[in-house]
């Protein structure tokens, strides 16, 4: 199962970082394409947006990138997936073979883009402990649940600021 994780108020950005454009389509769409291409089904996680099906943070919003994803390995658990493959919303240039890339034992995160992992569905529940223990940085998550590190060839585009995204 695929999983956006889109719940971060943007504030760099100065606006809804979902809805800008690059080369001519929606943030959120582009990353729901590259996901959708590599899953059986896509989620959105931590906010509302037509056309997907969105999960809210999970146990609770404001715990960042891992609510998200904490939603989403509770999701897939219930819908027996094995494992979600997840990224931010602010990753329009997600390859289009990176389940691929990530796949092996335990879960794999990129190095340069922690949000960008595949995390087999059994850390649910050591998420679910971090998270409670006041756990946050999704590094010492990966690091908890000894995610390896896979650098990939290109980097990944991280858009922030309106000026992350070339010039249409």
């Amino acid at each position: 199962m695929g999983a956006i994780l889109a719940g971060g108020q943007a504030r760099r950005f100065g606006s809804d970082k979902a809805q800008a454009l690059y080369e001519g389509a929606r943030l959120i769409d582009r990353v729901a394409a590259a996901l959708g291409a590599q899953c059986a089904g896509v989620v959105v996680c931590g906010r509302d947006e037509a056309g997907f099906v969105c999960l809210p943070d999970w146990p609770e919003a404001g715990l960042g990138p891992l609510g998200g994803l904490a939603a989403a390995l509770r999701h897939a658990g219930e819908r027996g997936f094995s494992c979600v493959l997840s990224a931010g919303v602010d990753v329009p240039d997600l390859p289009f073979d990176l389940a691929t890339t990530l796949a092996g034992e335990g879960a794999a995160i990129v190095e340069s883009q922690p949000v960008v992992g595949l995390w087999p569905v059994s850390v649910g529940p050591l998420l679910e402990g971090f998270l409670a223990g006041g756990g946050r940085s999704l590094y010492r998550f990966a690091d908890h649940v000894g995610a390896r590190r896979v650098n990939l060839a290109a980097p990944l585009m991280n858009v922030n600021r309106p000026e992350d995204l070339p010039p249409a």
